[in-house]
């Protein structure tokens, strides 16, 4: 129980640093409320599954070869400028009647946290990296079974941060005022800009 308690705080703590899923998380629950922002994260989750699962069968060494590192960090651009221009461009959308993200649809949400957190560089070489160093410590320690539950366990964990952004995010909306929603609003979508042109600027490194 020890060791699946400390599993569980590594997802905690692996999901908890501020980046473009997070602030479009936040961003996505200030406008549609808190099961939009869960299921984003569900979606992003999903993608952060993906992963683990490439690290787990040893398939995550094709992050390696250059051209496949400057095709993430131009996808990851692209997705993440557009994202976050898009987010700007739709501040109107942000009301505090509670029932206003019911006109649009969950399977949206999902879909955008799982694309943005899938053609994510940083998503990627985070997982390849910490996960594969908690995998390779793993497997000198731990049985197969134990393994796949301290695996369960980092998700359970990502679950209980993706929970935990959704209610401030939906609780944000419900007590603050509209003028205040749109400046966290700006500063999440400037934020996920900045991570897309951050990611532009890699490509171009990688490809000269």
């Amino acid at each position: 129980m020890h060791s699946i308690a400390a599993y569980i705080f590594l997802g905690v703590s692996l999901a908890a640093p501020i980046g473009p899923v997070n602030a479009a998380q936040l961003d996505t629950g200030i406008k549609n409320g808190f099961f939009h922002a869960w299921i984003f994260g569900i979606g992003a989750l999903t993608a952060d599954v993906l992963y683990m699962m490439m690290v787990y069968f040893g398939i995550g060494q094709v992050i390696e070869y250059p051209l496949v590192q400057i095709i993430l960090w131009s996808f990851g651009c692209f997705v993440l400028t557009y994202t976050g221009i898009e987010s700007l461009l739709s501040l109107h959308k942000i009301e505090l009647d509670v029932g206003f993200g019911k006109k649009v649809q969950l399977k949206r949400s999902f879909t955008a946290g799982f694309f943005m957190s899938l053609l994510n560089p940083l998503t990627i070489l985070f997982w390849l990296g910490i996960y594969g160093s908690v995998l390779a410590e793993a497997t000198v320690t731990f049985s197969g079974n134990q393994i796949l539950m301290n695996s369960v366990a980092i998700i359970v964990g990502i679950i209980l941060w993706d929970t935990i952004m959704a209610t401030i995010s939906s609780g944000a909306r419900k007590v603050l005022s509209t003028k205040f929603l749109k400046i966290i609003s700006v500063i999440s979508s400037l934020s996920i800009i900045g991570f897309g042109i951050y990611f532009g600027i890699q490509a171009f490194h990688a490809l000269f």
